[in-house]
């Protein structure tokens, strides 16, 4: 009997079991609905285009950790938690303490990474459940955000971060923009739209690209090589899909699995950072609900709940249809509740294709 690894598979079926198969389809599909819908909006304008982006690279940013963790076999329910709280931690630091604001950003840093290896650390010494674990984190992260700046402030609401940050030299790298200068060139020739009264009259609507959609690229784009390029990459795949098995062959699934959580807390921090910076405030309440919001993205972008399958590229597409439907629903006119609804809908599209290439893959009935 020949070897079934040796079996040959037509481009047809390979390009059938893509992990990302689904979320390519969807995202085809939602730019094709509102460009339907909502033709002469303003939404594929470039404000528009700008406007959804920047929703969609918070998503994809938080969908990029969720992602790798996920392919490892884990979750992480503290990432919406850990939002708000290094966005206080950044804040309380740099205004009520009076941190420069490149050591309050680092030192938010330094801190989540403890916490996500305090998580990991948890789940593989206790053998609990990483849903049980992180589910306790997310309450006493969320319970500590509100505690800690009402002792301190007395309001969970901090402010003054434009001051506290005005000349850092790290500031920029989280709430800055780039390509400006092209920008102004751009308005100049009249490439693009500009203010026509007021302070800002001539100046570019759009006058640079957000380091928050940076972040998001960046990170897609480096999580994307490690996992399809490094042995690293081929440890998490092995840690996801059968650990045993993982371990048995020499793969450090305890490390690789603590490195992840670590991942997780990384990103839910770099969207802390980028979004206190670019408000000039934290508020206790940031975060929430996105730790679901992470891992649908991941969902819809063909990322199994099992573990051991999965994409970077796919969960980036997966936070391209989350934002393009949040905001697209609102450039369409259609009431803003609804968005739960929309999403409903395509996460059970993406759950029920997922389980079909899952049975493919694995020859089930």
């Amino acid at each position: 009997m020949a070897d079934a690894r040796l079996r040959r598979v037509s481009p047809f079926r390979r390009a059938l079991i893509r992990p990302e198969l689904g979320a390519i389809c969807g995202t085809i599909a939602v730019f094709l609905f509102f460009l339907i819908l909502a033709p002469a909006s303003g939404m594929f304008s470039l404000e528009g285009v700008m406007n959804w982006g920047t929703v969609s690279a918070q998503f994809m940013i938080i969908a990029v950790g969720a992602c790798l963790l996920m392919i490892a076999g884990e979750f992480d329910l503290s990432v919406g938690s850990m939002i708000g709280f290094s966005g206080i931690v950044i804040a309380l630091l740099s205004t009520s303490f009076g941190f420069p604001m490149w050591l309050a950003i680092l030192a938010a840093f330094a801190v989540s990474l403890a916490i996500g290896a305090l998580n990991g650390f948890l789940i593989l010494r206790t053998g609990l459940p990483s849903f049980i674990v992180t589910l306790a984190a997310l309450f006493i992260l969320r319970g500590l955000t509100t505690y800690i700046p009402i002792l301190t402030n007395g309001s969970t609401i901090i402010g003054g971060l434009k001051a506290a940050s005005a000349g850092d030299w790290l500031a920029p790298v989280f709430g800055g923009k780039i390509l400006q200068g092209l920008f102004v060139w751009l308005a100049e020739h009249g490439a693009i739209g500009t203010f026509k009264a007021g302070p800002k009259a001539g100046q570019p609507i759009v006058d640079g690209i957000p380091m928050l959609m940076v972040w998001a690229l960046g990170l897609a784009i480096v999580a994307h090589v490690v996992l399809t390029r490094t042995v690293f990459g081929s440890w998490i795949f092995a840690a996801g899909g059968d650990a045993n098995a993982a371990r048995n062959v020499g793969v450090p699934v305890g490390r690789v699995k603590i490195c992840m959580f670590m991942l997780t807390a990384f990103c839910a921090t770099v969207l802390a950072a980028c979004q206190v910076l670019e408000f000039g405030s934290a508020a206790a309440d940031r975060g929430l609900l996105k730790e679901f919001e992470a891992i649908i993205a991941a969902v819809i972008g063909g990322t199994l709940l099992t573990g051991g399958y999965g994409t970077v590229a796919g969960a980036a597409l997966g936070a391209i249809i989350f934002g393009v439907v949040q905001q697209g629903l609102f450039f369409a006119g259609v009431e803003s509740s609804l968005f739960r609804v929309f999403l409903g809908l395509i996460l059970l599209v993406a759950v029920v294709l997922n389980t079909y290439i899952r049975r493919i893959i694995t020859g089930e009935r």
